[in-house]
């Protein structure tokens, strides 16, 4: 749609709008705000700063971007929230700023799409290319790799972190590390339950690729190994795949517990 900025829109002076920008009725635009070219904020929604948003994102009525970190150690230092481009982030989702003792920033990649309620929370990273369903909620320093999907009322615990590719589904509470690939069923707390297989076919693994995935899968799922034995077994299927060499790159550099 063309740019254009509502007469009852409140925006900072110190924002700084690209072309072709459209401002939504009542909306918030605050101190320190700056929004890439062709991006669409509707009625309603407010995009506090600092926040710097790339070209292309749509945020729908409602949402809150860019607000002070739900955190008590937050004492109001500077702290950032960084969106890349073409996102959607539809209404009512929430989006915190980082805090000062977590890294600062609060960062989202490129294409992903929060839906609405979603809730993401301070010094979170979340990848490209994402959906994140109804009421999908983030705690704080949580980690998203990249086609990452979560169901509606998924709830993943602070400082856990979501390999690429892996799948949630809905209403599964994550309190460990998920691998890279894996699917997450909801049983109480998430428990996992194979390999993503029909997304990884969408984004266009062959079949050797994906039965190398398994294999992993079921040297550190389904062998009983313990976690020691699991890693030596992926290191070896490692050397023929750089697939199972990225998951077991993920499991080495977690230091929460691995989701089992």
């Amino acid at each position: 749609m063309a740019g254009g900025i509502h007469p009852s829109a409140v925006i900072d002076p110190s924002a700084r709008l690209g072309a072709d920008v459209s401002i939504g009725a009542f909306c918030t635009i605050g101190a320190d705000v700056e929004i890439g070219d062709r991006s669409v904020i509707d009625a309603h929604a407010s995009v506090l700063g600092p926040t710097r948003m790339g070209c292309d994102n749509h945020v729908h009525g409602f949402a809150a971007i860019g607000g002070d970190p739900q955190d008590k150690k937050f004492a109001g230092e500077r702290t950032e929230l960084v969106i890349g481009d073409g996102n959607t982030i539809r209404e009512f989702a929430t989006i915190s700023r980082g805090t000062g003792n977590g890294g600062g920033v609060t960062r989202i990649g490129d294409d992903n799409w929060f839906l609405a309620y979603v809730h993401i929370a301070h010094d979170c990273q979340v990848g490209s290319h994402c959906v994140f369903s109804n009421n999908a909620t983030l705690a704080g320093h949580v980690e998203v790799g990249d086609h990452v999907i979560l169901s509606g009322f998924v709830g993943v615990h602070q400082f856990c972190r979501i390999g690429a590719h892996a799948f949630v589904g809905m209403g599964a509470f994550v309190n460990g590390d998920v691998p890279p690939y894996v699917l997450v069923a909801q049983e109480g707390y998430g428990r996992p339950r194979g390999i993503n297989a029909e997304g990884l076919k969408r984004r266009g693994f062959d079949s050797a690729r994906i039965a190398a995935i398994k294999r992993a899968y079921r040297a550190l799922y389904a062998s009983g190994a313990k976690l020691d034995e699991a890693r030596l077994h992926l290191a070896q299927l490692a050397r023929d795949s750089d697939d199972v060499r990225a998951l077991l790159d993920f499991i080495e550099r977690g230091e929460r517990p691995l989701l089992r």
